[in-house]
Parts: structure tokens; sequence; C-alpha cells
């Protein structure tokens, strides 16, 4: 019988080590490089686990989809953030591995049946090594069907966790998905979800920064005004608005973006307004840059952009810091490589500053 005993327990004992191997390859590895193809990524199941949204344009196009998935991240980013996205969806890998909720949805299931478009709303959460109680949002830019989740937003929160940060990458909906100002309520729903759950991020819901990049920026801008933001939304007051190449008003663009985003709408909507006409003596203290190289800004007239928002800034008194670069071309998240490099860092050591 002892003999019995001991034979099923060594073979329990074998069974659980075979599979050892099997439970470990449920969980992908984090060793994606900016030479990882975008196909690769997207079948690597801790990825696909945590719910990471690694799409773009390609999402609503079979074609583009085929030809992206052939492609490196470095590609689909760029060659400035490539590494720093690599390195983000490393750590964000090696956090589901070890048990750690990553993705966040907004809404909940209900909300979402009443309005399917809000399943495209979510938070991607990089805690900190050793919390200090402040946070950043961070809202990627977006070009209508474009958005940039990975090249801004996961390549920033990397930079961020490794100053020591908590921060949190907001995917708000976008192009047709944007009607009714939608962007503006995703950024919202972000605020307050953080803030009822502040004890479990180990962060403080006051003085938190936002950080936003492009359009990203003017949703940003918007949301810190007193008009339309976050009294509206009864939130607390951002502690510090850092802007990298923000789009201070769409021009020209307005009416396509009408016509796509909100067809049947008359009413004025988040696209149609110039940033600059919201500052009032009240705006939270603003770090501003962007670069003369910087093309997309050019096609909106460039007078039209940083030196309005800043003329504004200025007309109401308001603490900001205001960079021109020579070389700082568009989508270049932290600058790595460009006469931009660095900023990021002195943002952050500005919004502490003003929330010492």
């Amino acid at each position: 019988m002892r003999k019995i005993l001991s034979a099923l327990l060594a073979g329990l004992l074998l069974a659980g080590c075979l599979a050892l191997p099997a439970a470990a390859e449920a969980y992908g590895a984090p060793d994606i490089t900016p030479a990882t193809k975008m196909e690769d990524i997207r079948q690597n199941p801790s990825i696909l686990g945590a719910g990471i949204f690694t799409y773009s344009l390609d999402q609503y196009r079979p074609l583009d989809r085929m030809y992206w998935n052939g492609q490196t991240l470095e590609k689909f980013s760029n060659r400035f953030t490539a590494w720093d996205t690599a390195k983000g969806l490393n750590f964000l890998i090696e956090q589901y591995n070890a048990g750690q909720q990553v993705t966040y949805p907004l809404y909940t299931k209900e909300e979402i049946r009443k309005d399917w478009t809000r399943r495209d709303a979510e938070l991607y959460y990089f805690p900190a090594e050793q919390p200090n109680g402040k946070y950043l949002l961070i809202i990627p830019g977006n070009a209508m069907v474009v958005s940039a989740e990975l090249r801004e937003g996961v390549s920033s929160a990397w930079n961020l966790h490794e100053m020591g940060y908590t921060c949190f990458v907001l995917r708000y909906r976008i192009g047709a998905k944007a009607s009714n100002n939608a962007p503006l309520e995703d950024v919202a729903r972000a605020v307050r979800y953080i803030t009822d759950h502040a004890e479990q991020f180990q962060v403080q819901p006051e003085e938190y920064a936002i950080l936003g990049y492009s359009s990203g920026g003017q949703i940003a801008g918007l949301f810190a005004s007193d008009k339309l933001g976050y009294k509206t939304y009864g939130l607390n007051k951002p502690g510090a608005l850092l802007l990298g190449y923000p789009v201070n008003t769409f021009l020209e663009f307005k009416p396509v973006f009408n016509m796509i985003i909100d067809p049947f709408m008359v009413k004025q909507n988040y696209y149609d307004l110039t940033l600059s006409n919201y500052i009032t003596p009240d705006y939270p203290p603003t770090y501003h840059w962007y670069g003369k190289n910087d093309i997309t800004l050019k096609t909106m007239c460039l007078t039209a952009q940083g030196p309005r928002l800043e003329n504004a800034l200025q007309k109401n008194g308001i603490v900001h810091h205001y960079t021109v670069y020579s070389d700082a071309p568009h989508a270049i998240g932290a600058g790595k490589g460009t006469d931009a490099e660095g900023w990021l860092q002195d943002a952050v050591a500005f919004w502490e500053e003003q929330t010492a």
C-alpha cells in the first residue's frame, strides 16, 4: 500500500512539473524591442490578456492591418519614441504576469450597452515603484482615425515611471466615435475613476498633472478651463498642465471634423473651440512647447497655435513656462534625440514647484 501511495505521489509531482512550462507559456515574455514586428506584439499572450490597445488607423482597414502587422514597432511609432514604447510595453507585460491589473474600463457594462462607443474608453495603469501620492494622466494625440496610445502614451508613461511617478495613459474616443464631446467626457470619467479609487492606486486626488500631446493637448486644455472642464464635472482642478506641441485651434479643419464627427449637430463641440479663448485668471499653471519644424502644426498655421496660447496665458497672468525649439518635430513624445530632449523632466519639476 505504501509503495502504491509513493508511486501516486511521484506521479502527481511529475505531472505538476510538466505542467509548469505549459502554465508559463500562458504568459508572454517581456522581450519587445523596436525591431519586434507588430504582429508579434499583438499576439503576445500578456498583451492580449492585459487588454492593451495596439492598433490605430489599421484597426478599421483590413489592408492597413495586414501591412502594419508586418512592420516593426519602430515603424509603427517612430524612431524618437520606439525604445521607450518597447520598455513601457515590457513593463506592462511584467505587471500583468505578476497579477497586476493593467487595463481599467471607464464605463460600466450598462453604460456601454446604452452607448457602444464607450467601450473604447479605458486607462492603462503604470504604478510607481514607491508611490509618492502624485499622479499624471496622459492624453495622447489623435488625427481622427489615428491615435497615439503607444507612441506618445506608453513611451511617456515609461519615462515618468523611471522618474518615480504613478501615471495613467488614457485611451479616449476619436473620429466618428467622438461625437457630442465624447473625449471631454472620457477625460472627466478618467479623473473621476482615479479619484474614486485613489486609495487603491495609492495616489492623492488633488494637484494631479495632465500631460497632453497635440490634439490631446487641446482636449486637456479645455478640460482645465472654467467653462467646459473640471468644474462642470464636479472634479478637482489639475495641479498643472504639461503640453507638448498642443493644438490651440483646428482652423479650416473644423468643418471637416463636424462633417465626420457630428454631421447632424449645429452646436459647438470641442474641435470647434479655440483653446486660448478659454483661458481665464483661474487657469492651472501651464508648461507648453512646440518646434519650429513641426509640419503638422504648420498645416494649421503655426502662429495660431503655441504663440496664441502663450499670449492668452500672459494676458491672464497664469504661471507658465513656454519654449520654442528649433528641431522638435510633431509626435516625438519625450523628444529623445531632438532639441526638446529633457523637456519632460523640466515639466515635471515645474509641476512639483507649483504644487509644493
